[in-house]
């Protein structure tokens, strides 16, 4: 008679992925508000990285179009004086704006300084100057400077060539420094007072395409400048010129010999800045200072989940010890609590993506802007949450494993 031997076989024990998926989904809902607060730092981390790609992205479209339509059709021409400079302070000649308004491309251009006078104050009325005054900058130009800066006027007109040619006291202001000197309409015919002389306000401007610095200095004639305090000292003078899109880089090199073909090294001319460039240095600008916020948030918010994750696994470890008795491995433990940390992790960088793509919607509706949002970021984003998630559930999910089961039943 034959015996034969009973074999006890076990098979092993295994997580299937619904099941890990629905563990995770419990232990996550069991302190829902905790784990709400748990993603706070990574949906601003999330948010704050897809918010600073997609702003930036849309600030340098907007670069490029601002400087298609400004900067790629401004150049400048600076007075160096040549050799003597000491003996030269003004080397712009009389007819320096029809000389360079017949260069081929050219739209506008004039001659401007700055004014130095005894007493910078501006003064709405004649009186003393022991009371002093508004300490406003008094720029001495061209009607051709009007002409380029491309001023939008609010009252009254912009003076012109015959203003300039007879040496007329007109100025045109803008609109804030109108208002501190109490100039509310130009019907009455008010004047302002430079250096004691009446200066009578013909326009009055709010806001500028090119030289922004006119909406805050006192604009008068360069002749009337020249009769009243001589030629330019200190700053020496410039010329702005205003040119059609891709003629700038001809005029600039053209514009001395234009004004001056004896002595051409009197002047030099500084032709627009490379877009290109530029863009590339402001959005580096904005991508190194912001970026560098995000990755704070990131550090933020994986601190918070591993914390969460840890003080999850302390208060879990007599279910832990359960699960190890019923057969659970150390491998399965971690899989449990790494894919609940990485779903907070996702969840976060979810809301977060969400988050940073109205906030560029916002900023661009607002600003009248082409949103511009690259779907990389909107890809990568979420992903980084995830990966935040799993780096910050590591620590945790290694000790939830290093569990003992009778160590744990008896707490």
């Amino acid at each position: 008679m034959r015996v034969q031997k009973a074999v006890n076989r076990s098979e092993p024990s295994r997580l299937r992925l619904r099941d890990l998926g629905s563990e995770a989904l419990a232990g996550i809902l069991q302190r829902p508000a905790r784990s709400a607060l748990t993603t706070v730092g990574t949906v601003l981390g999330v948010g704050t990285f897809v918010a600073v790609l997609g702003l930036t992205a849309t600030a340098e479209s907007q670069i490029d179009s601002r400087f298609n339509l400004l900067s790629a059709t401004e150049v400048t021409v600076e007075d160096t004086g040549g050799a003597r400079p000491d003996l030269v302070p003004l080397s712009f000649p009389p007819d320096a704006d029809e000389r360079i308004q017949r260069l081929n491309g050219v739209e506008a251009a004039g001659v401007y300084w700055n004014v130095r006078l005894p007493d910078p104050g501006v003064r709405a009325a004649p009186v003393g100057r022991q009371n002093g005054g508004e300490q406003v900058a008094v720029v001495a130009a061209s009607p051709g400077v009007l002409a380029a800066a491309a001023p939008h006027l609010v009252q009254g007109r912009l003076y012109d060539t015959w203003h300039d040619s007879t040496g007329q006291q007109v100025a045109v202001i803008g609109s804030a420094l109108a208002a501190r000197l109490g100039i509310t309409t130009l019907e009455t015919q008010p004047a302002v007072f430079i250096d004691g002389h009446p200066f009578l306000v013909v326009g009055v401007m709010d806001d500028v395409h090119r030289k922004t610095d006119l909406l805050l200095s006192v604009t008068v004639p360069r002749s009337t400048a020249l009769r009243l305090w001589g030629q330019p000292s200190g700053d020496r003078a410039k010329m702005l010129v205003s040119t059609r899109v891709g003629a700038a880089p001809q005029i600039a090199a053209e514009a001395p010999l234009a004004l001056d073909p004896r002595h051409p090294e009197s002047f030099r001319s500084v032709p627009p800045p490379d877009p290109r460039s530029l863009r590339t240095s402001v959005s580096s600008d904005l991508d190194q200072l912001f970026l560098l916020l995000s990755a704070i948030c990131l550090v933020i918010g994986s601190i918070g989940i591993a914390n969460t994750t840890l003080i999850a696994v302390l208060e879990r470890t007599g279910e832990i010890g359960v699960r190890r008795a019923l057969g659970a491995m150390g491998r399965h433990i971690t899989a449990q609590f790494l894919t609940e940390s990485a779903s907070l992790g996702l969840l976060g960088g979810l809301v977060g993506t969400t988050t940073g793509v109205f906030t560029v919607l916002s900023v661009a509706l607002a600003r009248s802007w082409t949103p511009v949002v690259d779907p990389v970021t909107l890809t990568a984003a979420p992903a980084i949450g995830l990966v935040t998630g799993l780096a910050a559930g590591l620590y945790p999910a290694w000790r939830a494993a290093r569990i003992q089961p009778a160590e744990a039943l008896r707490r």
